[in-house]
């Protein structure tokens, strides 16, 4: 902008947007729809609450992606606000997780008289968590490394490297996904079989869907990668990726040593 129109600050004063009210109502009908598909095998409104959430979406980050990449709005200063915000997101995301983990411990810490005393209730067979658990633990571990040495090669110019292990970091992301979802349908309790199965799934299954939503931000980035976008001084959209992806290896640490070897020990 030039002239008289032109701002006197360093921040962007964005346009108003449609995308923000549209994902609320999008992924409240998603999670209505979740509810209904538990008790009544109800498909088709979890279904289309994700296709409008996934298209709200796609909408509302391309606009940030326009504003970041194209249009130059992405200033100093607003990239250190979206640092913030992306920090504070992952601070609510902690806390979401304790509430699963606070469920567990207090059933399992404290076993009552409705599962006999006893921990884990009698009849559960618990899976073993040196078998796929530990392979999905050394998978995310991997992807880890992946992620950081792309940041790394995008930060020291090599976009080939960047790529490629930005890419490596997708795969493992997706394998880890396919590995929960055979652990899943191996094992021998239900979602509603006691406190036990709720609360293990519930924490595991959150996790694997923070999961894919990872794999997809990441995957995001990739094509955004190909597509040429992303310098080493200007990255935001990647380093937030990143900073997803370890949050989400470390609350998968403590979900395998607390939930998984845990009840084993």
């Amino acid at each position: 902008m030039s002239g008289s129109h032109a701002p006197n600050h360093n921040y962007h004063l964005v346009d108003p947007s449609v995308w923000p009210i549209f994902c609320a109502f999008s992924t409240f009908i998603m999670f209505f729809g979740g509810v209904l598909y538990m008790h009544f095998d109800n498909v088709w409104v979890v279904s289309l609450g994700g296709i409008l959430t996934l298209f709200g979406s796609y909408s509302w980050w391309g606009d940030v992606i326009k504003e970041g990449e194209h249009q130059g709005h992405h200033s100093p200063i607003v990239q250190l606000g979206l640092r913030y915000g992306m920090f504070l997101f992952i601070i609510s995301e902690v806390m979401f997780f304790v509430a699963w983990f606070w469920a567990f411990f207090n059933a399992s810490i404290f076993p009552t008289e409705a599962v006999n005393f006893m921990w884990p209730p009698e009849g559960i067979e618990t899976l073993d968590p040196w078998h796929l658990p530990l392979v999905n633990t050394l998978v995310l571990l991997l992807s880890g490394c992946t992620v950081t040495w792309a940041h790394h090669s995008l930060i020291e110019g090599d976009r080939v490297m960047f790529k490629k292990m930005l890419f490596y970091t997708v795969a493992l992301g997706a394998f880890f996904t396919c590995i929960q979802a055979y652990e899943y349908s191996h094992a021998t309790f239900g979602f509603a079989d006691g406190i036990y199965s709720s609360t293990f799934y519930m924490a595991t299954g959150f996790h694997g869907f923070h999961v894919l939503i990872g794999t997809i931000f990441l995957l995001v980035n990739l094509f955004r990668a190909m597509a040429g976008h992303f310098k080493p001084d200007h990255h935001f959209g990647f380093e937030a990726a990143a900073w997803y992806w370890h949050f989400v290896d470390v609350v998968w640490l403590i979900l395998f040593f607390c939930i998984y070897v845990g009840i084993t020990g």
